[in-house]
Order: structure tokens, then sequence, then C-alpha cells
């Protein structure tokens, strides 16, 4: 637990979980491998596929061919608010998410004399577009984009959970990525069976991340979104499922 803000204003460090989690290589992808970046949900390879060709326990791949498979619920009664205040600080190290999560992805980073606000730095490379994008305060081209949308696990599962493990969903590390604002906005709230990142070399961490994602909260897939997550391991089946990030239940009261 890092010390209140206020008898420290040095970066707050993240938990070693998601640095784990982050510093994971990918030696085991091939086309669409993802690149050893510090990117929450990148990924390390395995011990391969079994003899028998099925995946190896493990690995992405293992794990994306035993998510459930149900059709989308109606997106009725979705609100952001729902997932609990924007970038809550649910670790308690006096920094919200978002500023948690600039510091960490981000190179040369700048901050307020709070020790929290991030006011400047660098995404290099841009997961999602594999491009240099500046991050500036009040004028950001970076969004932290959730990899499994919000409202994609709301019709997939997360309506029927209590308001703790929806916090926690929202403020994880694990489904947490800065990105290029443009690429994230174009991806909406899409699952993979309707958008993947342009930067082909970033597609096998994304998904591994998503299936993460998805097996940690119990949210289930459609059969669309399965089989174009399995395109795409197939290209790196040696890819291990990523793992870290917080609990999945936040605490009653945190503050943003």
């Amino acid at each position: 637990m890092i010390p209140p803000r206020a008898t420290r204003r040095t970066r707050p460090l993240i938990p070693v979980a998601v640095l784990l989690t982050g510093a994971l290589a990918l030696a085991g992808c091939k086309a669409d491998t993802g690149p050893a970046d510090s990117h929450p949900g990148t990924a390390s390879t395995a011990t391969g596929t079994s003899q028998s060709g099925t995946a190896a326990a493990g690995t992405a791949l293992h794990a994306v061919e035993r998510l459930p498979v149900k059709g989308r619920a109606p997106k009725t009664g979705y609100e952001r608010d729902k997932f609990g205040a924007a970038w809550a600080d649910t670790d308690h190290n006096g920094c919200g998410t978002r500023d948690d999560i600039l510091a960490h992805q981000l190179r040369s980073v700048t901050r307020a004399s709070d020790g929290c606000k991030v006011l400047g730095g660098t995404l290099e490379p841009d997961p999602y577009t594999g491009t240099r994008v500046r991050y500036v305060r009040g004028h950001s081209k970076v969004d932290i984009d959730h990899l499994v949308a919000l409202s994609d696990a709301w019709q997939k599962g997360a309506q029927q959970w209590d308001d703790g493990k929806r916090r926690a969903f929202a403020n994880d590390p694990l489904n947490l990525v800065a990105a290029d604002s443009s690429a994230n906005r174009q991806k909406g709230d899409g699952d993979a069976a309707t958008w993947l990142p342009a930067n082909r070399s970033y597609r096998c961490t994304y998904v591994a991340g998503q299936t993460a994602v998805k097996k940690k909260y119990g949210v289930w897939v459609t059969q669309a979104e399965k089989d174009a997550m399995g395109r795409v391991l197939q290209g790196c089946p040696d890819l291990k499922l990523p793992s870290g990030g917080n609990p999945t239940e936040a605490p009653a009261k945190s503050t943003g």
C-alpha cells in the first residue's frame, strides 16, 4: 500500500501483480504477436500446444476455447455510473486509476505538485496504431480504454453483478490500456468480432487481454466473438494468458 499523498508526493507505485502482467514477454506469437511493452495485458509464451493439437493449459487460446457462449443481452439499463465513479481510487494509493495507468504506460511523465495528476508524457508506441502519441493534460489524444468495454460487459453478465464487482471491473489495470483516442472511439463498445486494432502486431496481446478479463470476471462471449478471438489466437497458440490486476470486488467506499 502506498502512503497517502499527504505523506508522499512521488509517483505512486503500481501493484506488483500489474507490473508482472505488463512485463510478460511475447516470444511465442507469430504475425499478430503484441509488442513487448509495458501495457497491461501483454502476455508471454507458455509451454506450447499439446501433442494432440489441443491448446496447452495456461495459454490464451486454451482459455478462449472455454469461455461460456451466450447471446448478447439487451443494453437496457446501462449507464456508465452503474460501474461507479470514473477512475476511482480503488487501490487507495492516493491517486485515481486514470493517473495510475497514464503514469505506468507513458514515457517521460511529468506530474502536478500533488504527485498524482499526470500533466504530460508520450505513448510510444500506441498499441492500437503503432504510432507515437503525445499526451498533454486537457488537450489529450490519449484515452484509457477498457479492453472489454463496460457496455459490452453489461450485456454479457455485468448487469447481474453487485456494485463492488462492477467498480472493480471498471478500474482493474488488467482491463485498462492507454491508447490513441481516435482508435479508441472507433472501437466504441465493440468486441473482437466487430473491432481489432489496426496495429496487427498488437492483436494477439489485445485478444489475450480480453480473454483474461472475461475469464476473471465471468463475462460470456457470443459465438461470433469467440470465433474471432480464436482466429487471432491461432496465430500465437503458445501465448500465455495474462494475469494479475486488482481483486474482483472493490471496497464499498472509494474516492475518485
